[in-house]
Formats: C-alpha cells, structure tokens, sequence
C-alpha cells in the first residue's frame, strides 16, 4: 500500500461527458454535458467519494500563488524554483495561515505544532542547515507521524 497506509479508503470519481457545450460565451471553455458518473473504489471502504476538497486545495493554491499563472511575472520556468516556491507555500499555508472556521491553523488542528508560525519562523526553519528529524515510522522515503482524525 502507498505510504505504508492499511486499510486506507480511496476512491475515483469518474464522469463521463457528451456533447458540445454550445455556444453561450460562459461555457465557451467548458466540456460536454455530464451524462454519466460512476464511482470505482480503488481500496478500503470509502463511505463518501467527492472532489471536492482536492478541487478546492487545487483553486486555492493557483488563486494565492501566481506560479501555474503563464504571462505572468511569476511564473515558474525552472521545475527547481517551482518546487521550492510551492514548497514554502505549503508550509506556510499549513503553519501560517489561519483558517477563518476554525481560528488555528491546520498544523494547530494536526497537533503537528502548539503555536501560529510567524513568517520568520518559516524562513528560518526553511534555512536551516539541517531539519528536525520528524517523530514516526519511516516507510521507504516517507515518515507517517501519528495524528489526524481517528
């Protein structure tokens, strides 16, 4: 199993589409009409298969960083400096960021840290001759530390 994971639940949503999306100027880039959805469960017993979150990670981080924006000045150009910039988005998103609903952080919500990174912080622990070896049991190139959701 990937990540070392037993038992995790993962499914694919598959949609099917038909048809052209006629000629209104908002559906101009928009495929077919749906005509079918299927679910496959790939492991596990998923008692609930959406897109949703994965869509709304993926709109947030091209909303809030302009690297996957071609023409623009911050577009990435070297797969290098896309990887670190990325990086440190995510970083800063899971230790920085507060999230409205909640009032911590989702590092804060893991138990993954006690306190709201300052961009500082981040910097400085992304300078860091050498990282903290994290808690867990390593699984070939991977660490899964313990937390989340029971």
């Amino acid at each position: 199993m990937a990540f070392g994971l037993r038992g995790a639940d993962h499914a694919m949503l598959i949609k099917s589409y038909e048809g052209e999306p006629g000629r209104e100027a908002a559906r101009k880039y928009s495929p077919g009409y749906i005509v079918d959805v299927t679910t496959r469960v790939v492991s596990g017993t998923p008692r609930h298969v959406s897109t949703s979150y994965v869509e709304r990670s993926n709109l947030t981080i091209r909303m809030q960083s302009r690297r996957f924006t071609r023409l623009t000045n911050g577009f990435s150009k070297k797969l290098r400096n896309h990887k670190a910039a990325i990086s440190l988005y995510v970083c800063w998103y899971n230790l920085c960021h507060v999230c409205e609903a909640t009032r911590i952080t989702p590092a804060m919500a893991l138990g993954i840290t006690d306190h709201i990174w300052t961009i500082g912080e981040l910097i400085e622990a992304a300078i860091m001759d050498e990282a903290p070896e994290p808690q867990g049991q390593r699984v070939g190139r991977f660490r899964v530390i313990d937390g989340g959701l029971a």
